[in-house]
């Protein structure tokens, strides 16, 4: 979820935005919801959605009213299971309304807990949520909720000018984390001039891999 990310929808050429995308954003705008995906980042997301194989499952914390899965679905597989979870009921209603029509998304109401449990899952999208550690709150276990050699993103990160790296000055220990896990291969990928996304490889003993 991207603060603004609404509005950005507002300028784009709707023949570049796929159709679920679009009916996700008017249901954001209906409620009045403002932190749809940032285009950028759902771009990346149609990329990796259409990477993952035939019968992988896909799992997204923080649905919204559905931006970040219309573009993670846009060009998957109709074998690939989505499923994503969203706190808010209305926004949830709202996403479940987009996406009646595609029997393999589902989309849940609740708390992100109750979405790792169904894990781990061959790719994981962090757009909402606790989890991440992001702003200092608890973090999965990655073997938890991503398969060995699965993936995994965390968008809305400003981009990295050094290392490590620092928010309003002190060590951005969330970023920190995931770039240093002995367990993750990790890089980030700038979309916006403001904006980064996070995407990271579950490579189990990867210090061992590499020696």
């Amino acid at each position: 979820m991207s603060a603004g990310g609404t509005q950005l929808y507002a300028n784009l050429d709707p023949a570049t935005v796929p159709a679920p995308v679009q009916a996700a954003v008017a249901a954001a705008e209906a409620l009045s919801f403002e932190l749809c995906v940032h285009p950028a980042t759902g771009r990346l997301l149609q990329s990796l959605g259409a990477g993952v194989a035939p019968g992988a499952t896909v799992a997204e914390i923080g649905t919204g009213t559905g931006a970040g899965l219309g573009w993670l679905t846009s060009f998957a597989s109709p074998e690939v299971s989505f499923v994503s979870i969203e706190i808010d009921e209305n926004r949830a209603r709202a996403a479940r309304a987009v996406f009646a029509d595609r029997p393999n998304v589902s989309v849940a109401h609740g708390d992100a807990g109750e979405l790792y449990e169904r894990g781990p899952f061959d790719l994981l999208v962090f757009d909402g949520g606790w989890g991440t550690g992001k702003t200092g709150g608890q973090r999965v276990e990655i073997a938890d909720v991503v398969k060995p050699y699965g993936s995994f993103t965390i968008d809305d990160f400003s981009p990295m000018r050094q290392w490590p790296p620092e928010f309003d000055g002190q060590l951005d220990a969330g970023r920190h984390f995931w770039l240093t896990h002995p367990d993750v291969l990790a890089t980030e990928v700038q979309v916006a001039p403001d904006m980064t996304v996070l995407v990271g490889l579950h490579v189990p003993d990867r210090g061992q891999t590499l020696a």
